[in-house]
């Protein structure tokens, strides 16, 4: 298959069952809103070795938000509805109840809920107060600027993570460009979020290690300095350069279009081949095949 001058490998991403919450931010200016999401979804690129994998889905403007004011929404996602729920009680404790004028609301209508602001409370210190909008609890703490409120329960609902591509090119500025596009495109789909560093990952990774106490090691396959001296290189000639994008979604139509729409935004002029990660289908329950995702364009 090929989009314009790129190869598609006939292959698929091997995806996983998760668990998602959205987090809807608040505060007085863009700048704290932003402020808070960023330091929510720092150190979650993997639940490897991060518990959760988060990210920014969006900008909101005021109009969008519970209490008018500007806004991010945030994704996390994590293994279990369990585990979800300490890691929002844990990040938003830590990372937007501390942040200058913030208020922190749930963003999903989902059957499954956790405490969050339920929790959060008893740092009120007996001073904190509850208020139910429209069957809603909100707590009010005190704090030291006024009052950060923040809804009892988030609901959390099954999602997808794990969905990639992975870009093949000649050399590193080629492949970077490609990634560029595909990430910007990505960020358009609504209910996803690309949890690695802007997007992008370089440290791909393999299931096992030589080492035991490692469940996971770098993926050998795709180095292209270890091309010649592993035992099969998946780096085709030509290329000296791959980059993988990590997709999470609150469902998989959505994780499947993210991919669809980074599949044409990456095909550029030097990017050899477009391929996915998977482990024989034998790990992750969603296969998504990049043929399906191809579709007219191949």
């Amino acid at each position: 298959m090929k989009i314009k001058s790129t190869k598609i490998n006939d292959t698929f991403a091997e995806a996983f069952k998760m668990w998602g919450a959205r987090v809807l931010i608040t505060a007085e200016t863009r700048q704290w809103a932003l402020a808070a999401a960023q330091s929510m979804t720092g150190f979650a690129t993997s639940v490897i070795g991060c518990k959760c994998e988060a990210g920014i889905e969006k900008e909101l403007a005021a109009s969008e938000t519970p209490d008018q004011r500007p806004g991010v929404s945030v994704l996390v996602f994590a293994t279990d509805s369990e585990g979800l729920g300490k890691r929002l009680v844990e990040r938003i404790g830590q990372c937007v109840m501390t942040c200058p004028t913030t208020a922190c609301f749930n963003g999903l209508d989902a059957e499954n809920n956790v405490v969050v602001g339920g929790q959060l409370r008893y740092f009120g210190d007996g001073y904190q107060s509850s208020k139910k909008i429209q069957q809603r609890r909100y707590w009010r703490i005190p704090v030291m600027d006024g009052e950060f409120m923040v809804d009892e329960t988030f609901a959390v609902q099954p999602a997808v993570g794990g969905g990639n591509i992975l870009l093949i090119g000649k050399d590193l500025k080629t492949t970077l460009r490609a990634a560029n596009a595909a990430t910007k495109a990505m960020r358009q789909v609504d209910g996803v979020i690309l949890p690695f560093p802007d997007g992008v990952v370089r440290s791909g990774s393999k299931v096992g290690s030589k080492y035991k106490s490692l469940i996971a090691s770098t993926n050998d396959a795709y180095c292209p300095t270890l091309r010649g001296v592993v035992t099969e290189s998946n780096v085709v000639d030509g290329a000296h350069c791959v980059l993988e994008i990590v997709i999470d979604g609150l469902d998989v139509e959505a994780v499947e279009q993210a991919m669809r729409v980074g599949l044409q935004a990456a095909a550029k002029p030097g990017i050899k081949l477009i391929t996915a990660g998977n482990y024989g289908g034998n790990l992750g329950q969603f296969k998504i095949h990049l043929k399906d995702l191809v579709g007219e364009a191949a």
